[in-house]
């Protein structure tokens, strides 16, 4: 194929993609209630999952200081047009999230036709890992880290006298972008393998540059914090590694 075939096959794979993108966004933003009170609320309140779960291990563990306390955010909006484009923009974002296989299959049928036999299968096992892998981090970002920064930042206070009153475009910036950003990074193992059944890194590398991936990491979680407090930064970090090391135990040394 020329180099113009290649550029129509990718317009195609970026309209396909554009059109289910748009039917999903449309199914979600209908189903408002669903979206907005019964996920991306949920957290706000201290009958969340992962708050409950605190407070049946504390009870079972008999250790009542690890119980959360009861807390609940009020959301104020203070634009005019601030909620319907929160809803439009929501709408497609969990559209988009929901599209990631799809997307990811149209992209292994763009690359396939450019591989050898023996790489086809390789990479294909790959793509469907990133699939997968992809939904783990956005569960992990919305019963775990989400949470626990909204609740530690939005209970946080420098004195009494400064009361917390959260925007709900601040509210709907954060989740978004954490949901968004622990997907996209728990892609790594699947970067990882890919590379490796390319024979680009190997097991022995990864374990080489062990050091320097920390603080690579390190960096790389304090730029895609949302705020700049140390306790984001810690649970945001923390996956990041354990994915390198998980990368290491699945990549393979060349032959």
């Amino acid at each position: 194929m020329t180099f113009w075939d290649h550029l129509d096959e990718l317009r195609g794979l970026l309209f396909r993609s554009a059109v289910v993108l748009f039917i999903l966004g449309i199914v979600v933003f209908f189903n408002k209630s669903f979206v907005f009170d019964t996920i991306i609320f949920a957290p706000i309140d201290s009958d969340f999952i992962l708050f409950k779960w605190f407070t049946s291990l504390s009870r079972f563990l008999n250790i009542p200081q690890m119980a959360p306390s009861d807390f609940k955010l009020d959301l104020i909006n203070i634009e005019l047009a601030s909620q319907f484009f929160t809803h439009v923009s929501v709408s497609l974002s969990i559209a988009f999230i929901l599209s990631i296989p799809y997307i990811l299959y149209q992209l292994w049928l763009f690359v396939k036709p450019g591989l050898y036999d023996h790489e086809r299968k390789s990479v294909q096992k790959a793509f469907g890992f990133a699939s997968i892998l992809f939904f783990i981090g956005v569960l992990v970002g919305y019963f775990f880290v989400f949470p626990l920064t909204v609740r530690f930042l939005g209970t946080y206070q420098v004195s009494e006298w400064v009361v917390n009153q959260i925007s709900l475009k601040s509210y709907i910036s954060m989740f978004t972008w954490l949901i968004l950003i622990m997907g996209v990074v728990f892609e790594l193992p699947a970067l990882a393998l890919i590379l490796s059944r390319l024979n680009i890194v190997s097991k022995s590398m990864l374990k080489k540059y062990r050091k320097h991936a920390f603080i690579t990491l390190i960096i790389i979680a304090a730029i895609i914090t949302p705020t700049g407090d140390a306790f984001t930064l810690f649970i945001v970090g923390t996956p990041l590694y354990l994915l390198y090391e998980f990368s290491i135990l699945i990549c393979r040394d060349f032959d």
